[in-house]
């Protein structure tokens, strides 16, 4: 059965119905996109358009840290001490370099000393932030700092500039009080991070440096300023294409530190030691002032600022001299005869006599014979300091027991840190019955009388420092006070005032002036200071005290120092005040090895360092015009040029000096007999 065909009509109404309903759904979809879109792009623009624009700021804008001029150290007179100097280097862009082997081997053709610090080089550049530029070079001579600008277009990611680098004019006259800049380092940063806070970001800066030891350790913050910042537009890479002038922000300085110290003081003091090991301190009587404070040998501290080789610091650290180690402070030595006074001041304050004569046979017995160089008869307290007499002074202490003896020694300034800004100091050790308690010897913590004699006259378990010795002399010196030592004059403009009034000396000052008539007798004639210890500024005189401490146990055998290694030798002491009329300056010298008798090295030091301390000093100046000795005489050529020096700075009158006593390199070697330990 066939089909029918059939034809079948579209409703021309239905179609357009179906049509209608898609264009309307489209229609719509399109209309709420478009609306969400403008209602974002009025987000974009009205609501977030400030936030969107900083970040595109920030993306073209770089802030580049520029870190501060570090304050400048002074002395008393404004003689810039440690300052800041231009200096030329070359730094390296990690990022900006195709290949860092390459740039190097290009560098190394123009300045073939980087080729050895290579590796550290490489190291370096590694561990910085991207786009932080790392010092390759510093210090470049003109001619260098020129050749590598005349290939620039050849090394992709290196740059030339000048900056601010730290300089100790005076080099090693300064390097253990002052100390030295560094970068910083790992353990740095893990310190800050211990503490909980924040490491700042100018730590990470090639170009940063922090105080590692020293005043510059001590005050760093001070010093350190607060550091600016060049606003650079960059590249895509991050580059740098301009310097936005306008957004850019100037370092604060940090501030200026003035110490108490006088610069002609401290040259001459370290110079007077030459070759020799030892610590000298300087200072002002009545008011506290450190005037100079030296350790010998030195070292230049210029060579740390940037990084000292390995090599050069090992040659340092291991002489045998230590030029490393602060001898005026860390450095403890017996203070030998110099500790003297100390017994007789104890043995004043518990009624003796200074009257009172005690005849010296050459020798003290008690157990076995403890020995004196020399057989001064009888001697009363003024002639014992004269004489340097052991068994005068080992009589008194066995008498009165160690405990006394540490008593007084305490009062006087040993056995103490004092508060001068910096730190490092070591306290010595003042030894008595308490102390042999709690430190027995193989179990036993009893004191022995046979432990008082040696005691008696700075030795045994007795330490102390040069600092010490010149607070010790300046008590004795100023005969009412306790003077407290004074470092750091001001801070930023501010004057630092002594930490509180000097207390008085529990001591009359008859007992303090009975020691400076001895002290004076030593530096007379026949005194064991006399030869070497004569200022020869007419009626500007100089007290004293002579004092050797053994370094080792020389048993039978002689203690001269002649042919023995110069580590076999004695240490040389000397303390001393002048004028003695009007004391106003008190210096302490310490030459480690320095051989036996202390007027021998000791004394003619100090004598050099003494005399520029008074020349300097206006009102001795007048006084020695007045004597008529400040006429036409020849002048020694170090007094020349602390004169010319005070007379810039309106301290001392430009006029000659009386004829110099003999330099320290011309010691007699007849010298007066000087009474000593026991050998």
């Amino acid at each position: 059965m066939s089909s029918e065909p059939s034809l079948i009509f579209s409703d021309p109404n239905q179609r357009q119905g179906a049509f209608l309903r898609r264009t309307l759904v489209f229609g719509g979809l399109t209309a709420l996109g478009g609306i969400a879109l403008v209602g974002r792009l009025g987000q974009l623009q009205v609501v977030q358009a400030q936030e969107y624009a900083t970040l595109a700021s920030n993306n073209q804008f770089n802030f580049r840290i520029v870190p501060p001029p570090r304050g400048r150290v002074l002395d008393r007179n404004g003689v810039v001490i440690a300052g800041n100097r231009p200096s030329f280097r070359v730094l390296v862009v990690r990022d900006e370099t195709k290949d860092l082997d390459q740039t190097l081997d290009l560098l190394g053709r123009l300045l073939p000393d980087t080729v050895d610090r290579r590796r550290t080089i490489i190291r370096d550049v590694n561990a910085a932030p991207r786009f932080s530029p790392v010092p390759v070079k510093t210090d470049l001579s003109w001619d260098e700092f020129a050749r590598v600008n005349l290939y620039a277009n050849e090394l992709p990611g290196v740059m030339a500039d000048m900056h601010d680098a730290r300089y100790y004019p005076f080099g090693g006259a300064y390097a253990h009080v002052i100390g030295y800049v560094a970068k910083p380092n790992d353990r740095d940063v893990k310190a800050i991070k211990d503490r909980g806070e924040t490491v700042p970001e100018l730590l990470y800066n090639p170009g940063f440096r922090i105080g590692r030891s020293g005043l510059e350790k001590a005050l760093d913050l001070e010093m350190r300023g607060t550091e600016g910042g060049n606003r650079v537009e960059v590249d895509v890479r991050g580059r740098v294409v301009a310097q936005d002038v306008g957004g850019s922000r100037a370092p604060i300085p940090g501030k200026d530190v003035v110490l108490t110290l006088d610069n002609d003081i401290q040259n001459r003091a370290l110079e007077v030691f030459g070759e020799e090991a030892g610590g000298c301190v300087v200072m002002d009587v009545r008011t506290g002032d450190i005037l100079a404070m030296v350790s010998s040998p030195s070292f230049d501290p210029n060579l740390f600022v940037e990084g000292v080789p390995s090599r050069m610091y090992r040659a340092l650290a291991d002489y045998e001299r230590r030029p490393l180690t602060d001898k005026a402070m860390t450095g403890t030595f017996a203070p030998g005869s110099t500790f003297k006074p100390v017994v007789g001041l104890a043995a004043l304050k518990r009624g003796v006599s200074p009257d009172r004569r005690i005849v010296c046979t050459g020798g003290y017995y008690l157990g076995r014979r403890f020995a004196c160089l020399g057989r001064h008869g009888a001697q009363d307290m003024r002639s014992a300091i004269k004489n340097s007499c052991n068994v005068y002074f080992m009589t008194l202490a066995v008498e009165m027991g160690p405990d006394a003896v540490a008593q007084t020694a305490r009062d006087l300034g040993f056995g103490q840190t004092f508060d001068i800004g910096i730190d490092g100091q070591k306290k010595g050790l003042v030894p008595d019955t308490r102390w042999r308690r709690e430190n027995p010897v193989r179990g036993d913590g009893k004191w022995y009388p046979g432990e008082t004699p040696s005691y008696a006259i700075g030795q045994g378990a007795l330490t102390v420092n040069a600092l010490q010795l010149a607070v010790y002399t300046s008590r004795i010196a100023n005969g009412q006070k306790a003077v407290v030592p004074r470092l750091i004059k001001s801070i930023g403009g501010v004057e630092q005032a002594p930490g509180a009034a000097f207390a008085d000396l529990p001591y009359d000052a008859e007992w303090l002036k009975i020691l400076r008539e001895g002290m004076e007798a030593v530096t007379d004639v026949g005194g064991t200071g006399f030869r070497n210890s004569q200022l020869g500024l007419g009626p500007i005189r100089m007290a004293g005290k002579t004092g050797t401490a053994q370094a080792r146990n020389y048993g039978a055998g002689s203690r001269k120092g002649a042919g023995r290694p110069w580590e076999q030798k004695d240490h040389n002491l000397f303390i001393a005040y002048a004028p003695t009329d009007a004391p106003r300056y008190a210096v302490a010298v310490i030459v480690q090895h320095g051989g036996l008798g202390g007027g021998t090295a000791g004394a003619p030091r100090a004598r050099e360092v003494m005399r520029v301390a008074l020349l300097k000093d206006p009102e001795i100046r007048a006084r020695l015009e007045q004597s008529g000795l400040a006429g036409p005489a020849e002048v020694n050529p170090q007094d020349a040029q602390a004169l010319e020096a005070g007379a810039a700075t309106g301290t001392v009158a430009p006029t000659p000096t009386p004829d110099a006593a003999p330099a320290p390199d011309a010691t007699p070697t007849n010298a007066a007999p000087v009474a000593q330990a026991p050998q």
